[in-house]
């Protein structure tokens, strides 16, 4: 077994999500804002040597639990795919528009990586991504 990717290891376990509705509040009202594509990303840095962490959320106007059930798959998916590109721990709250509905994977990603090089969150661009398509 190589020990060498446990660090790296893309998994989302339950310390790097938030869950309570305080943490969520917290990311929303402190910190900064950015709605780009099928999705709304709202963040705040943490202190160095912490974890990123997620939160999704999708109301009822997005469709039925299905739609809605989808919509956070995909979120959380496009986070632990680069959850390692991040530039610097930060709390993220990602909040599903409309039109996350018809997209498909790739889209939600594209709109994804495209919020976070607008917020400056990603890594400088000479390092390599951390994509697994």
């Amino acid at each position: 077994m190589n020990t060498e990717a446990t660090p790296n290891r893309l998994r989302l376990g339950r310390s790097s999500r938030l869950i309570q509705s305080r943490d969520f509040a917290r990311v929303r009202q402190a910190g900064e804002r950015l709605a780009v594509g099928c999705l709304i990303a709202n963040w705040q840095v943490l202190p160095d040597g912490s974890r990123a962490k997620l939160g999704v959320v999708t109301s009822k106007k997005i469709g039925g639990a299905v739609v809605r059930n989808r919509a956070r798959r995909l979120l959380r998916e496009s986070f632990r795919l680069h959850q390692y590109d991040l530039a610097r721990p930060v709390a993220l709250v990602l909040v599903a528009r409309n039109s996350i509905a018809d997209k498909d994977f790739a889209s939600v990603e594209k709109d994804y990586l495209s919020a976070l090089r607008r917020a400056k969150l990603l890594k400088a661009e000479g390092a390599a991504p951390n994509n697994l398509s």
